[in-house]
């Protein structure tokens, strides 16, 4: 990565710029059997896509707030990086009713609608699927997305100092963000081509760096599992070498 990233949205354009090929996010649900993996350019495409959504259809400016409703998902790291790459502040299991928007799994609908803004769904199906119906008063993200355009341009430049995400209690600028993102990336172990398998929960900072931030700092990728507990240590050992981990974090 580059010395000179000051944003996630920056780390993310020279991990392309770098190795676009590469796997980026693994993500797993031990709940289902969902396994999905995306390469760092299709990941950026995804980013891209969202971004386009978030700027344009719901009119999101920097500085603005969304409440981010979702568990650690490779859908919930997009929208990390989308909001990154708009300058609007992902705040990570937030209050909806003090967010501009919101976007929610559907788990959190009920909570979600005390947004008094847009309002987003996910289904958090496999292969990104849509729900059999929208909940009503929310756009579908998965009907909403495709149709975005494969490349961003924010309106206005991003800010590095101004406030990018709050979790747990903690606010971050998009500077801060990324040199803790490079502390616990070095306090990990992690270097470029690191493969990294967490199942902590993206409720903290803990576990959105260990789960993104961190290995994309450190030029590697992450393994993020939901509901790893259902695994087993048999089977938490076979993804470590299926999967060619070199760090984890469970």
């Amino acid at each position: 990565m580059n010395a000179t990233d000051r944003t996630p949205a920056d780390l993310l354009r020279s991990a392309l710029a770098t190795d676009p090929a590469r796997p980026l996010v693994t993500f797993y649900d031990d709940a289902t059997g969902e396994r999905v993996e995306l390469s760092v350019a299709t990941f950026a495409n995804w980013v891209a896509k969202t971004a386009n959504l978030l700027q344009g259809d719901l009119a999101a400016e920097p500085g603005d707030r969304l409440a981010l409703l979702l568990p650690a998902h490779w859908q919930s790291a997009v929208w990390l990086l989308a909001c990154s790459s708009v300058g609007v502040i992902a705040d990570v299991q937030g209050d909806p009713a003090d967010a501009d928007l919101v976007v929610s799994g559907p788990d959190a609908l009920e909570a979600a609608r005390a947004c008094s803004g847009e309002r987003v769904a996910l289904a958090l199906r496999p292969l990104g699927g849509r729900f059999p119906q929208a909940p009503e008063g929310f756009a579908d993200y998965a009907v909403e997305v495709p149709a975005q355009g494969d490349r961003f341009a924010p309106f206005a430049p991003v800010d590095p100092d101004a406030p990018a995400l709050t979790v747990g209690g903690t606010e971050l600028t998009a500077s801060q963000l990324v040199g803790r993102a490079r502390e616990d990336a070095a306090g990990l172990g992690l270097t470029a081509g690191s493969r990294l398998l967490t199942g902590r929960p993206y409720d903290s900072w803990e576990g959105l760096s260990a789960g993104l931030f961190a290995p994309l700092a450190a030029g590697g990728s992450v393994v993020l599992c939901r509901h790893l507990e259902r695994l087993g240590e048999d089977g938490l050992a076979k993804r470590v070498e299926s999967e060619r981990v070199t760090n984890t974090v469970v």
